[in-house]
């Protein structure tokens, strides 16, 4: 009897085929080309939403000086960085982490694990300017479109599996598995590493057109690297959702001339008037 893939799994194929056709975008200053298939409204909703939870579940710092410059440095990034609508929102949460983070709509998270390594205001612009970059290039509403087409995937895979070996659990199982694994270190892991790199691109600009040296990015980033190697190192490079930290430091120091250039122009505009 001859087998024929599934009607789903068809209509999968031609819908995907479709949305990839409609939802095209560009990345600001880089031009990375990006598949962006929600609304910014939509992506925006589930923002706001999900950062009044991060509010409630993990404790805002007491620490009113370190706040009140995180918003500070926060307002003049997200002044040059113009996102229509955006709901701005700059907030220091007490955690060890050394991290931070940005919901869609302009929702910004810092840990006070990271302040030590930011260690001045040039260092804070340098995570807040990656952390707008961020919103303002849409990363989350790429990343929703990622995880939709590889779930997209998984079902055409399931009928690829059943196509193959009928009702053979073992061949599900193999081809389930496979799927997993290619979906995750060849799509999903690249795709995340190509997003930071773009939000360190657009951030060194935006932080000097904001007034803050753009070196200091790279001396941060210096910093980072020196604690990830004290926390134990960085691990299989392919298996990351970052860029490594010396791969991100020569990137970041190949753009230097160019935001040198924005920053001493802005300041140079400053000074005249």
């Amino acid at each position: 009897m001859k087998r024929t893939l599934s009607n789903p799994a068809l209509g999968a194929l031609a819908a995907t085929f479709l949305l990839w056709l409609t939802g095209c975008a560009t990345s600001p200053e880089t031009g990375r080309r990006q598949l962006i298939l929600t609304s910014a409204a939509e992506e925006m909703q589930l923002g706001l939403s999900e950062f009044e939870k991060l509010k409630a579940e993990v404790p805002v710092s007491k620490d009113t000086q370190s706040q009140a410059l995180i918003e500070r440095v926060g307002r003049r990034i997200a002044d040059v960085a113009e996102l229509p609508n955006a709901q701005w929102e700059f907030v220091l949460f007490d955690s060890p982490e050394a991290n931070a983070f940005c919901l869609p709509g302009g929702k910004v998270g810092v840990y006070t694990g990271i302040l030590p390594i930011t260690k001045n205001e040039g260092g804070l612009a340098t995570v807040i300017g990656h952390e707008v970059a961020h919103a303002k290039a849409r990363h989350g509403g790429e990343r929703l479109t990622a995880a939709l087409l590889l779930q997209t995937g998984g079902q055409v895979a399931g009928a690829v599996s059943a196509y193959l070996g009928g009702d053979k659990p073992e061949t599900q199982a193999t081809v389930s598995s496979a799927y997993g694994v290619i979906s995750q270190v060849g799509v999903a892991l690249p795709h995340n590493r190509k997003q930071e790199s773009d939000a360190d691109h657009i951030g060194l600009l935006y932080m000097a057109r904001a007034g803050y040296d753009p070196r200091e990015a790279v001396a941060f980033w210096q910093r980072f690297a020196e604690f990830n190697q004290q926390a134990g190192g960085e691990g299989y490079w392919f298996l990351r959702t970052h860029p490594l930290d010396k791969d991100r430091i020569a990137a970041l120091q190949e753009l230097l001339p160019q935001a040198v250039a924005e920053y001493e122009a802005r300041r140079t505009g400053a000074s005249s008037r």
